[in-house]
């Protein structure tokens, strides 16, 4: 350092006598220049660097999320082991029997399927075992979730049957008052066989059934298999089961098996509230598999999905784990969830996770008890914070520990930064065209960005070095773009401070990802880079830096943004939940936005080593071209952005609609609808059906309350296939005033066992709902929610569901209702297809599939209103 300053001060002094001593200055400040080292660096370095990162997290990804286990056979896995091969024989059997929604003749069948399976395994169990297997008939009952997706909803259910096996130790008497429950449902929605969801699940469980049969001998507490029915109308089953079946109350722990897609690695995405069970999940998985930031995406409603954990979690007060199939999330409830589809080795891995589980805490002395009765911060404060390494180790640690680990790192950052400035100035069927489409231009976007930033950087140093020290100008601005260069690495440091920051004060678990980014490359920065005092010139920045810098962040990160991105990706099938609700640019400007956030946080290392390069024009013409020649290949429809095994999402409705007023007179119209819950117009669908379907915004339809505002339509042949006896009526029985008005209706279904009811919350602010047979109270008056104005009522049931009711309305005090605005609106199902129902079912495009939820109708539906003029 003293020579390096000694040289500068001589060729200082030199500057001032005549042109003998300037030309010496020029050659000592060329001389110096060399010697702290020229600030040019190869292109083909960072492009080399930067195809070895876009390799390594492409691998990462693969064999953390892709690559899967050995299937094994029976003898390969022994009468002690899961088999793949066998669990694969239930999940064909149960697709074989087409869609079975609540209430077909087909998941009676299947129920029957299951059920004989259970037999089996009671027959085949070690003589040291009980195997007890219950055929549980729910009677009705009533399902008022406070929170998430079905919030603002009573689910009413009737007629539901359950398969229960109990699986204990025959000779310890305690087991049977302790019990860890196993849990996934039989049923499907309309749309779909179900290979994923979740006929793999009720596969899986079968055969771990079968394996824990001749385990349990060992176990000091029993383990309940629920394969339950009317999930998909509302997590009816699990309901029915926590409220009405007497092994329920032994239970200390559930686990609930689901799938958003069809096949990969079932993976933890809920936990809790206590950590025990992710806690001990990682001690003994083969394979374990799980991210925090799943459930933070699910808890904050970015995920529009529920599942019988919430009702474990809630109803019954009860901690677990919840695990889900996540791959080809695009097929999810259309047509492609299909046998064909489900990856070899997606059964082996939640099966062989899942028997050393249960082995392990059958075993276990100790399981804690569901935290109903703690306070909510104190459940937070013990919440599990969990994520995988390559699908190898799972890490888990609970809340209060990432308090005090971000708290110590924030405080750590926040004193190197302060000490920094104080020491001196420093699409869907393809998703790889997302790359060329949305990652071009972020990528474009971040690096002219930062660009921008380097060049006002080096401005302001500039400036600064002026004032404090005396340089030579050649040495001044290389000094002032290495110092730019490393104030840019710095940046990225501080905008991942901000976002753990942040994530700590909400309690996000996935801030563990910020605390990646942020103290790795940090420590890389401070082993190789960093000085102790101002006065020391610095040197190119190291590329061994960047690559122990980014070294631990990828490996961590690498496959969950990618999966992230997949999986938003395959959601784009079903974004506009309320079909023309949303704006068709919408969905791609999402992904976009995710895209540019995701590179501008991931890249802001990698990019500041790209400056002082000559790599600046050859990336942006790349960058530029790739992101061309993908719209070209969108535009020029090369490939299409919907396949068969990657459909768009319709439904087609044959609606009697029978809302008109009374004073109208029986105005029915009668037509079929086609929408779509996939963005984007349906004029090349409607072509190719060829049925004189009209498409607009001009006719909103009410499914009670699910608003269909761009749709097509047509009345053509619309007239047959059904009778005015099939239309739902709703009678007003009495009116009465007194202590507050009350009003008594009459609703007759005419024979469907699944409908909706929408009560208006601004006229209604109570209510109750019967059973017409036996006068049984199905929804108790009490504190009712609503959203948008309206509550629902959603209905499904068996065969033998009742189709008659009484509802008593409360109304608000001081109600000035306009009679313009109906005070019910009912939609009943009915599973029938009309001929015009029929024939377009026949010619819809190959890349369209119907799609179900539970708030969707069925093929044929009727619409009715009812007004309070009366």
């Amino acid at each position: 350092m003293r020579q390096r300053r000694e040289t500068a001060s001589a060729a200082s002094k030199g500057s001032i006598g005549g042109e003998e001593s300037e030309e010496s200055s020029e050659g000592a400040e060329s001389r110096i220049a060399v010697h702290i080292g020229n600030p040019r660096r190869s292109s083909f370095v960072w492009l080399a660097l930067l195809l070895i990162i876009i390799y390594c997290c492409s691998s990462i990804y693969h064999y953390q999320f892709q690559s899967m286990p050995v299937p094994l056979t029976a003898d390969e896995a022994g009468k002690r082991g899961f088999s793949e091969i066998e669990a694969f024989k239930h999940v064909k059997a149960l697709t074989e029997v087409g869609p079975h929604p609540v209430g077909s003749e087909a998941l009676h069948l299947a129920v029957q399927y299951v059920l004989t399976a259970c037999q089996n395994i009671k027959k085949t169990a070690l003589w040291e075992v009980d195997v007890e297997v219950d055929i549980f008939h729910a009677k009705s009952g009533a399902n008022n979730l406070g929170s998430g997706l079905l919030s603002g909803r009573t689910l009413v259910y009737s007629d539901l049957n359950h398969v229960v096996v109990r699986i204990l130790p025959k000779y310890v008497s305690e087991a049977r008052e302790q019990s860890i429950l196993v849990s996934s449902h039989i049923d499907t929605v309309f749309s779909t066989a179900g290979a994923g969801d979740c006929s793999s699940c009720v596969g899986v469980m079968l055969e771990l059934a079968r394996g824990i049969s001749q385990w349990a001998h060992g176990f000091k507490r029993a383990v309940i298999f629920l394969f339950n029915t009317g999930e998909e109308e509302g997590l009816n089953g699990a309901h029915s089961f926590v409220t009405q079946h007497p092994w329920s109350k032994t239970v200390r722990m559930a686990i609930d098996f689901e799938a958003m897609g069809i096949g990969g690695k079932s993976s933890i995405f809920q936990a809790g509230p206590h950590p025990w069970a992710a806690e001990n999940f990682a001690l003994v998985a083969k394979y374990p598999s799980g991210q925090v930031i799943a459930q933070d995406l699910f808890a904050s409603g970015a995920i529009k999905s529920a599942t019988d954990f919430q009702v474990y979690k809630e109803v019954a007060g009860l901690s677990g784990l919840d695990f889900a199939f996540l791959d080809n999330t695009a097929v999810y409830h259309t047509k492609n969830d299909k046998l064909e589809l489900l990856k070899t080795g997606s059964l082996q891995h939640l099966g062989e996770n899942m028997l050393a589980f249960l082995l392990h805490i059958g075993a276990s002395s100790h399981i804690p008890e569901g935290n109903s009765t703690e306070a909510e911060e104190d459940i937070r404060k013990n919440s599990a914070i969990y994520f995988d390494i390559l699908g190898m180790y799972m890490v888990v640690y609970r809340q209060k520990f990432a308090n005090m680990l971000h708290n110590s790192v924030i405080m750590q950052s926040l004193l190197i930064w302060t000490t920094s400035l104080i020491m001196g100035v420093p699409y869907v069927s393809s998703p790889l065209l997302v790359v060329g489409l949305f990652g071009a231009p972020a990528f474009l976007g971040a690096l002219i960005g930062q660009y921008l930033g380097f060049l006002l950087l080096q401005k302001y140093l500039l400036n600064a070095h002026s004032k404090r020290r005396q340089l030579p100008l050649i040495i001044k601005a290389a000094v002032v773009k290495m110092e730019a260069e490393r104030w840019l690495f710095k940046a990225g440091s501080f905008q991942w401070l901000i976002l753990l920051i942040l994530g700590n004060y909400f309690k996000i678990g996935s801030s563990y990802l910020a605390l990646v980014w942020l103290v790795s490359p940090a420590f890389a920065y401070g082993f190789f880079e960093a000085t102790l005092t101002s006065e020391r010139l610095p040197k190119p920045f190291k590329l061994i830096t960047l690559i122990l810098g980014l070294a631990t962040p990828i490996l961590f990160s690498a496959g969950i943004f990618i999966r992230l991105a997949a999986t938003l990706i395959g959601g784009m099938v079903r974004f506009d939940r309320n079909p023309g609700g949303t704006p068709e640019w919408l969905g791609g400007f999402v992904i976009a936005a995710f895209i540019a956030s995701l590179l501008s946080l991931t890249l802001v290392y990698l990019l500041s080593y790209v400056h002082l390069s000559g790599a600046k024009k050859a990336i942006i013409l790349a960058t530029l071209m790739l992101f061309a020649s993908s719209l070209a290949i969108v535009l020029s429809g090369v490939v299409p952005p919907f396949s068969e095994d990657i459909a768009r999402a319709v439904n087609v409705v044959h609606v009697v609609d029978a809302t008109g007023k009374p004073e109208e007179g029986q105005n029915l119209k009668s037509y079929l609808s086609l929408f779509s819950t996939t963005p984007g117009n349906l004029n090349k669908e409607v072509q190719e059906i060829n049925e004189s379907f009209v498409c607009g915004r001009d006719k909103t339809v009410d499914f009670v309350t699910f608003l269909v505002k761009y749709g097509c339509w047509a009345y053509n042949d619309t007239v047959s296939g059904w009778s005015e006896m099939d239309i739902p009526t709703m009678h007003v029985l009495g009116d009465a005033e007194g202590n507050g008005r009350i009003t008594e209706v009459s609703i007759d279904t005419k024979g469907s066992i699944r409908w909706v009811l929408a009560i208006n919350t601004e006229e209604i602010e109570d209510f109750e709902l019967k059973d017409a047979r036996d006068s049984e109270e199905l929804i108790s008056a009490g504190k009712k929610n609503g959203v948008d104005g309206w509550h629902i009522i959603q209905f499904s049931g068996g065969k033998n569901a009742p189709k008659l009711f009484d509802l008593t309305l409360y109304w608000r005090s001081g109600s000035t209702h306009k009679s313009d605005t109906p005070i019910l609106k009912l939609r009943t199902d009915v599973d029938r297809l009309t001929p015009i129902t029929e024939r377009v079912l026949k010619k819809l495009p190959r890349w369209c599939s119907l799609f179900g939820k539970s708030t969707s109708p069925y093929n044929f539906a009727f619409l009715r209103n009812l007004y309070v003029n009366f």
